[in-house]
């Protein structure tokens, strides 16, 4: 009877000791998107992920102001999953070793620019824009520096000579490394650049406006900025309030999970 005693002992020792390491927080159940129902879902406000996230049965879906709180609230244990985009689903993972990706995607989309609807002149002006950084390998180029083994993170240099008319406002959320970040008191990242060669071709300066990523559309509509850019795709929903270039960058909406 003392020896069994013993061993209850330690196995309840040991048992203590593992809640311990875990702090507490649960293993993941979330092998596949397919486990998504009914689980509590972290997602960042008005995002596509957000919506995404609406449609699964039986899910409970946590909105954030930031990306990076739902990622806190999965470590935590608070959600079980967060959707978010594939690049900066890498940019969180690569800085948590006990977080994962799933391997299969949860869904595609294509970034694009939001203008004000009527502004027909400008959405000519951005499209043709995009044209030609396509075409002469430009938006490559950028992307190239922030995404891929060999990115630097070199920001795109505009053309000091080029003459500016005026200025324009682009609305940002920087929360989606890398399409935008904070590095230091300054923002950077794709959209960042892209947009910086897009107004080397239109010219004009550009002056940039970070916010909540909820609030982009209304600063559109307002007037508040002349576009929206911050890895934005195109929804019915957003259709109705603002228009949209052709896409420049195609993405992947990620699951990230515990690693175990």
């Amino acid at each position: 009877m003392k020896k069994t005693r013993t061993i209850a002992a330690l196995i309840a020792a040991a048992a203590l000791s593992l809640s311990a390491c875990s702090n507490g927080v649960p293993a993941n159940t979330v092998n596949s998107a397919y486990d998504l129902s009914g689980k509590v879902i972290g997602t960042q406000l008005g995002t596509t992920g957000y919506i995404l996230a609406g449609d699964i049965e039986g899910a409970t879906v946590e909105g954030y102001n930031k990306g990076a709180d739902a990622i806190q609230a999965l470590k935590q244990g608070k959600n079980d999953a967060v959707i978010i985009d594939m690049e900066t689903a890498r940019a969180f993972v690569s800085k948590n070793s006990d977080l994962k990706i799933l391997d299969e995607p949860f869904d595609e989309e294509e970034y694009s620019i939001a203008y004000r609807i009527g502004d027909d002149e400008l959405g000519a002006k951005l499209n043709a824009a995009l044209d030609q950084l396509k075409a002469d390998g430009t938006l490559d180029s950028i992307v190239s520096h922030w995404i891929g083994d060999d990115a630097d993170h070199a920001p795109y240099t505009s053309d000091s000579s080029i003459k500016r008319n005026g200025t324009l406002t682009m609305a940002t959320n920087a929360e989606f490394p890398p399409y935008e970040s904070m590095e230091g008191n300054e923002i950077v990242g794709i959209d960042v650049d892209m947009m910086r060669a897009v107004c080397d071709i239109i010219g004009m300066d550009l002056v940039i406006e970070n916010m909540e990523f909820d609030s982009i559309i209304t600063a559109v509509t307002s007037g508040k900025a002349d576009v929206g850019v911050a890895g934005m795709s195109v929804t019915e929903d957003r259709l109705k309030n603002v228009n949209f270039t052709q896409g420049y960058a195609t993405s992947m909406q990620a699951i990230v999970v515990r690693a175990s």
